[in-house]
């Protein structure tokens, strides 16, 4: 039987570092919103900078809020934000709560990256090293957006570096406190300004089939960065920073990027992905949202 997660409000999937709508034929969330658009939901992508910080994206996405708005008629929106992108839906929903019905964060640094952590103390302010990082990066960003259509976008990928740090994202949440754990670990307010807000996200956990993908071989590789979350990691973002408002689970067997979207060719025994937006979607449902 086809489930019914037709929200009261549309859905925004926002995406987080280096992420894109569409190039060519390619959709970063196809999978996701498909899922989404079968179950009855009304979905919309909107386009970020690919690498900036998170209030810059912030700003760009409450300009994409409006027009979503003007465009269905609907009071609120639904925001959906899958690791950096979760930053900026949280400051949409802190400086314009009466918009957003709710914001989720899936994978999300919400208490920053041991990793970026790490590529910050490698690249030192100022030296030749980071220079060079920077401009690779830039220039990888704006290959995306002119690849996606949305080459006006600014790319600054040093900015969004220090942004997903723990000092980063800690003077981030100085500012947008809504939502977090009081305690580390802990959950959230689950309503905060009239905001519903949800979490989940998942943790290195090594089968046969994982072990076939080379993106998992990648996060496994970057999870030997994390000190505080070691073994508690999806190998870009730990269990347990990746917490906000109710958490629903963080410790899916995903690694980062199975949070978003199936490995090609292979379905993981016991957990289904993109299952889980349309559950949640259900959830929103259930909350009149």
């Amino acid at each position: 039987m086809q489930r019914n997660a037709t929200t009261r409000y549309p859905i925004l999937l926002v995406h987080g570092l280096f992420g894109f709508d569409r190039i060519g034929r390619f959709e970063l969330f196809h999978d996701v919103k498909q899922a989404l658009r079968e179950a009855g939901g009304q979905v919309f992508v909107p386009q970020l900078s690919a690498a900036h910080d998170n209030e810059v994206r912030g700003q760009q996405l409450m300009s994409q809020i409006e027009r979503v708005l003007q465009g269905t008629g609907a009071g609120k929106v639904n925001l959906i934000g899958h690791s950096q992108g979760a930053l900026a839906c949280r400051y949409a929903a802190a400086l314009a709560p009466e918009k957003i019905a709710s914001v989720t964060s899936v994978s999300g640094p919400n208490h920053g990256s041991e990793l970026a952590d790490a590529l910050r103390r490698a690249l030192i302010p100022g030296s030749l090293p980071e220079q060079v990082a920077e401009q690779l990066a830039s220039r990888f960003a704006d290959l995306l957006s002119l690849l996606s259509g949305q080459h006006a976008l600014p790319q600054k990928a040093v900015a969004a570096l220090n942004a997903l740090t723990t000092t980063g994202v800690g003077q981030f949440n100085r500012k947008y406190p809504q939502g977090l754990p009081a305690t580390w670990g802990g959950q959230g307010a689950e309503r905060v300004n009239g905001v519903h807000y949800y979490s989940w996200s998942g943790t290195l956990q090594d089968d046969l089939l994982q072990t076939l993908d080379p993106v998992h071989a990648v996060c496994r590789a970057l999870a030997g960065h994390f000190v505080i979350e070691t073994g508690q990691n999806d190998g870009f973002v730990g269990r347990y920073s990746s917490h906000l408002g109710r958490v629903i689970r963080s410790d899916y067997p995903l690694n980062h990027l199975a949070s978003l979207r199936r490995p090609d060719g292979l379905r993981k025994p016991g957990i289904d992905s993109i299952g889980l937006y349309v559950e949640h979607a259900i959830r929103l449902k259930a909350a009149q949202l």
